[in-house]
């Protein structure tokens, strides 16, 4: 494998794990994580449970339990006693939530709970981070069909452009799709329903897979870029020295073309003298060359 060859190889290495990044980050619900603030149920389905609210009916004047409308019920948690703080995570796509057994998650589509006034920018993040992704597959396959086919170096030179340009514009097109979900998921943390609403809440490893994407997309052009400009710097050098030793041939005549002008008298002269060969129309045995001013 050629330098060339084995260059583009070492930048597909990152283009293909910006790939990875921007897709898990695109199915995944762990964009931001956080816990609500929920109040407990009544105890009246799992008397003694952990997540309920625990009650003492009043009994009646026989000593029996009392199950008239005039009955009394005594609550013991008060204050904090009475919420639990359940788990949550949102993504694109949807947004999930911890039953109150612990046991599995309830989730819902991330639309549904958006302000219907922000609905639009939704659709648009997500339409970019599409593209994000397709731009990244079509320069991880220009790469590969450059490491893989046998390509001349002005070939090489359109793929490093290409990518370069590509990568660029799936970074940027990465960072305001990331901002723009950013300002949706506050806007719906403020404006939301209140049965959605966090307590507390925080980045996940999916926004992170998001940024990291961003990152790689941004040094896979810096290095296309420099390296066809450093690719275009030495093939222009090299058609330069090109043009130049064939000028300087078609200047300077041979050696051997020199010694027969010398020989039939075409030597340079002082100023204001002229050779002429008259050898031709003296007799034999005459000097051949005469010097007439």
């Amino acid at each position: 494998m050629d330098r060339a060859r084995r260059q583009q190889a070492l930048i597909l290495l990152p283009t293909c794990l910006a790939l990875s990044f921007s897709l898990t980050a695109i199915v995944s619900s762990h964009w931001c994580e956080g816990t609500r603030r929920v109040v407990k149920p009544l105890c009246q389905d799992q008397p003694g449970g952990l997540h309920c609210i625990h009650f003492n009916k009043g009994n009646g004047s026989d000593g029996g339990m009392d199950d008239g409308n005039q009955a009394v019920q005594y609550i013991w948690e008060l204050g904090d006693d009475k919420f639990i703080q359940r788990m949550f995570h949102v993504g694109l796509w949807q947004s999930c939530e911890e039953s109150l057994n612990g046991t599995d998650e309830k989730c819902r589509s991330f639309q549904s709970v958006v302000p219907a006034e922000e609905q639009g920018v939704l659709w648009l993040s997500i339409g970019a981070e599409v593209l994000d992704v397709l731009l990244i597959l079509i320069s991880a396959i220009l790469l590969g069909s450059g490491v893989s086919c046998c390509s001349s170096g002005l070939n090489w030179l359109k793929v490093d452009a290409s990518v370069a340009i590509l990568m660029v514009l799936a970074g940027l097109l990465g960072m305001v799709a990331h901002m723009m979900y950013t300002t949706i998921f506050q806007i719906t943390v403020n404006l939301g329903p209140e049965d959605w609403k966090p307590q507390t809440w925080d980045y996940g490893w999916s926004y992170c897979l998001a940024w990291g994407s961003f990152a790689l997309c941004m040094a896979v052009s810096v290095t296309a870029m420099s390296r066809y400009t450093a690719a275009l710097l030495e093939f222009t050098e090299k058609q330069r020295a090109q043009k130049g030793s064939r000028h300087s041939q078609h200047k300077f005549p041979e050696p051997e073309a020199l010694k027969n002008a010398w020989e039939t008298g075409a030597a340079p002269r002082p100023t204001g003298h002229a050779l002429t060969n008259i050898s031709g129309h003296l007799p034999p045995g005459a000097p051949g060359k005469v010097s007439m001013c």
